[in-house]
């Protein structure tokens, strides 16, 4: 009883001071040198989100809160801790001479890379209202900073509502989980000036109050019209507060919430009074952090500005739960829970901008998920709770094999690839011999495109087959099993060899979608001819309908390639570098049919000849869907196809296209669907943007399990400098300053940490005349087909004339 009673003296100690020097110090005076971005007025009424890995926020532009979301409809927005939502949002309100004034109508929004704020320049009579808040790293709870200046010439005494619209409730599946939704219940924390609101049936919390004393009262807002879904349950805090002309003063508010126990919910509220500075100090330094590992700078400064901003965007999608695990999430607001295939995009983007941290929580949780399942089979989509929705599309498995090999490739942990190599032996052993029924080693199911019905033998499948093992034969040889990599590549060479052949499709200069009988083509046509007709793409009705009457004269089950969709997906052989390239020419000059000005149709079928002028906003169906729609994943994939076959300067174009929808509709962040539709950020971004511009541009791959970095720079035309700076390699770090000299000599400095990491430096021989290396005499004897240069050392410099 003794020390309880000491503990409640210091709370109420702690608490009192708390609300002194909190009131006295401006978080908004901490973000003046930051990096920041200016909103769109005509998207004010559009999302926005302000996250942290436990606690994120989503609400709208303007500042309000509207049901948001489909996959709880209309509730994905507000406030969520993971696996459970803690809030629908709040309003604010100012009364003021005898008129209230609702804060439901912002006139410019500021996004930070950590945070975010909303500026009411004129809803309130000379007054002017900043609304700031962030989410601290690693707690339950999020902080609030409204900020208020007197702009007119006299003194004014005005009233501040806040009204928080608790709404305890299971994420998607939650019922499967056994977590059923009740009401909410309200009542005031009189020692943190606080209400709580607790959902009746669970152990559901949530804690939100201010650094002042003020008068409470429960239910709505009579100055504020908001009524949102749910359960929950709505309370005040109002507070009397007076400013001399010019002044300023500020309220913090901070919301905290646990799953667990209301002891859990009262720590992190009091934790976030008493030290909201130093969290925000905290996680200001953890974004610079980010910012500062595989750092770019390169003429065009929107893709340099749109990289910087991805991998924030990365960080804003890490969903920790810790009974289950942390990992990347794969969007906001619909899709924040973890997926397979997102990360196994995702994550080679992630290892290249320095996030090994990341990278391994990521795939630790989704290996363990998977384990669910029993025989390697990767997961495509689980809740938070834990939920398996989908045990995993055929693609994934595949490419989680090749996930780990890029993985170790850039760490050389022996004992991280120790400990997933008997999931993909498993997993390769259950995709040829559950899933290629007709044992031609083409496994058959859906890949990335979820098409109703095609789900016989894909091109995607197919590649990430092929290439799942070409690396499971170098992870083989990695584990002393010279046999069983053996095995693995003849798989490999086999595949890409029936690749090029069997889906090669020479009519349509194109690989084939899939691979089936005719008559599951001709299923698929009629499908796709319904599809086509809808959007009104009559090149695409007819191109379907003499597809149609040719197989119609085709033994019904004769079964070879078909290209019907001219899905994105085609493109993956270029992606893998499987294509022959003569082969791959030919498609990648066909796939820049399928594009518009943001980038390339996840349909092709979808595009007409209005798409090229198409620039605007994306107006898509009621209901959701991705019909129509054009997609930074697919856009980055035919980037790095290009590249793969020495074509910098288209793949420069596709990423110019991407960088459109940067900023459209979200200052710093890129839709999924261009130019700003579906999610508001996109995990697979950093994909698209990482794997291109590091790997390829710039061409750093490394082989850190050989202490060896390949390094072969292939820069577009319209550069003529470019620098990367701190890569991180296994214990090494990497930096690459590479521009071309006003007397037409390229030049590229090359600086490493680890001096006896050897470099092997690849340039191509037909460009140039004479090398220099580290300022020593020309050398002409390098200069054959296919050579190479072996580095080491901190500092190279390499001179092409």
């Amino acid at each position: 009883m003794k020390n309880f009673f000491f503990k409640f003296i210091f709370i109420l100690t702690c608490f009192s001071s708390c609300q002194k020097n909190s009131h006295e110090i401006s978080l908004s005076s901490l973000l003046d040198d930051t990096n920041r971005l200016a909103g769109k007025k005509e998207y004010l009424s559009s999302p926005f989100v302000t996250a942290g890995d436990r606690v994120y926020m989503v609400g709208h532009q303007d500042g309000t809160f509207p049901d948001l979301g489909w996959h709880v409809e209309g509730e994905m927005g507000g406030i969520w801790n993971h696996p459970i939502k803690l809030m629908d949002g709040f309003t604010a309100s100012v009364g003021l001479s005898d008129n209230s004034y609702c804060l439901n109508a912002a006139d410019e929004f500021i996004n930070y890379p950590f945070a975010s704020k909303h500026f009411y320049k004129n809803q309130v009579p000379g007054m002017e209202i900043e609304r700031f808040q962030f989410v601290p790293e690693g707690m339950q709870g999020i902080v609030i900073e409204f900020n208020f200046k007197n702009v007119g010439k006299s003194k004014i005494d005005f009233d501040f509502e806040f009204t928080g619209h608790t709404d305890l409730m299971p994420a998607w599946l939650g019922d499967q989980a056994g977590m059923i939704d009740n009401v909410d219940n309200l009542v005031f924390d009189e020692v943190r000036q606080a209400w709580r609101g607790k959902d009746e049936g669970n152990e559901w919390y949530v804690l939100f109050g201010s650094n002042r004393n003020g008068e409470n009262f429960s239910g709505s807002s009579e100055n504020c019209q908001f009524t949102p879904k749910g359960q929950g349950n709505a309370a005040r805090l109002s507070y009397e507060i007076d400013l001399s002309p010019n002044e300023e003063t500020n309220i913090k508010f901070f919301i905290a919430g646990s799953y667990t126990s209301q002891f859990d919910s009262e720590k992190t509220f009091d934790m976030l009074s008493a030290h909201s500075e130093s969290l925000l100090e905290d996680k200001i330094k953890h974004y610079n952090d980010i910012a500062s590992l595989t750092q770019i700078t390169i003429p065009d400064k929107e893709i340099e500005k749109a990289f910087e901003w991805v991998k924030y965007n990365t960080e804003w999608l890490v969903r920790e739960v810790p009974e289950i695990g942390k990992g990347l999430g794969a969007g906001i607001p619909d899709y924040p829970w973890w997926f397979g295939v997102d990360n196994e995009y995702t994550l080679k983007g992630a290892i290249a901008t320095g996030r090994k941290d990341l990278v391994y929580h990521t795939i630790e949780l989704i290996h363990k998920l998977s384990e669910t399942n029993g025989n390697g089979r990767i997961v495509h989509e689980v809740s938070t709770n834990g939920v398996i929705f989908n045990p995993g599309n055929i693609n994934e498995t595949p490419q989680f094999a090749s996930l780990i090999w890029w993985v170790y490739q850039w760490t050389w942990d022996k004992e991280f690839l120790s400990k997933y190599y008997p999931t993909i032996k498993k997993g390769l052993q259950w995709l040829m011999e559950e899933n290629d029924k007709d044992g031609n080693l083409f496994p058959d199911g859906y890949g990335m495109m979820e098409i109703h019905g095609l789900e016989s033998e894909m091109i995607d499948v197919a590649t990430y087959t092929q290439v799942a093992f070409a690396d499971a034969a170098q992870m083989a040889l990695e584990m002393g099993e010279s046999d069983q990599a053996e095995i693995y590549q003849q798989t490999a060479d086999i595949l890409k060899e029936k690749i090029n052949k069997e889906f090669w499709v020479e009519e349509f200069n194109s690989y084939a979608d899939f691979i089936g009988t005719t008559t599951e083509a001709i299923h698929l046509i009629d499908a796709a001819i319904v599809r086509a007709d809808t959007l009104n793409k009559p090149w695409a009705v007819e191109e379907l309908r003499a597809t149609k009457r040719k197989l119609s004269t085709y033994p019904a089950n004769k079964k070879q390639g078909f290209v019907i969709f001219h899905n994105w997906v085609v493109n993956t052989p270029m992606e893998m570098g499987i294509a022959d390239e003569k082969k791959a020419i030919q498609a990648l000059d066909k796939g820049r049919k399928f594009v518009n000005p943001f980038g390339v149709f996840v349909t092709g079928i979808d595009r007409d000849e209005f798409s090229e002028s198409e620039d605007g906003s994306f107006s898509g169906s009621k209901v959701f869907s991705y019909t129509g729609a054009v997609m930074t994943l697919p856009t980055g994939v035919q980037a790095i196809s290009e590249n793969n076959y020495g074509r910098p300067d288209e793949a420069l174009e596709y990423l110019q296209m991407m960088t459109k929808s940067f900023g459209f509709a979200l200052p710093g962040s890129i839709y999924e669907v261009s130019p700003d539709y579906g999610m508001m950020t996109q995990a697979w971004n950093l994909y698209s943007y990482g794997v291109p511009l590091v790997t390829q541009f710039f061409g750093i791959k490394p082989q850190a399990h050989r202490r060896l970095i390949h390094i072969s720079p292939q820069m577009p035309s319209s550069w003529k400098s470019a620098k990367i700076e701190r890569v991180r390699i296994g214990e090494n770090e990497i930096s690459l300053d590479w521009k071309i000299r006003d007397d037409g000599v390229t030049e590229i400095e090359i600086i490493q940490t680890e001096p006896d990491w050897e470099i092997i430096f690849k340039f191509p021989v037909d460009k140039y005349e004479s090398i220099k290396i580290n300022q020593e005499e020309s050398r002409t004897d390098l200069l054959e087909p296919g050579n190479v240069i072996r580095l080491s050392g901190n500092i190279n410099t390499i001179s092409l004339k």
